[in-house]
């Protein structure tokens, strides 16, 4: 799994998803107009790639902050997984794939209105 992102992100890093169609389209942008919660996450990962924290939270605040979060979670299923124990990638309760959910769909209808237009994909 790290060699996977790993190799993702040096893709990205070296191929700038900046440029219009570098990496495709997002077909959610392309029907509506509107962007989704995981548009700019690619320019995102590039920007991280050369340090530029803050033109990664330009390109998608929610990755950024999301981050951390997925990293700890690897070191921990790393850790478990090294000793023998038994790992579970994620407990998908309910209340916490609600959570996920609501998130997801309040930042992207927020990052599209005219007051949230500083979330919206950089």
């Amino acid at each position: 799994m790290g060699a996977t992102v790993l190799a993702a992100s040096v893709a990205l890093h070296f191929r700038d998803p900046h440029e219009q169609g570098s990496w495709g389209i997002c077909p959610t942008k392309v029907l509506t107009g509107w962007d989704c919660p995981g548009c700019g996450g690619l320019r995102a990962v590039h920007d991280l790639t050369d340090g530029n924290l803050a033109a990664a939270a330009s390109s998608n605040f929610l990755l950024v902050i999301a981050l951390p979060f997925f990293f700890i979670g690897w070191v921990l299923w790393l850790r478990r997984s090294w000793r023998g124990e038994r790992v579970r990638l994620m407990d998908w309760s309910t209340p916490f794939a609600v959570t996920v959910l609501l998130v997801l769909a309040v930042f992207a209808v927020v990052r599209n209105l005219p007051a949230g237009s500083w979330l919206a994909a950089g």
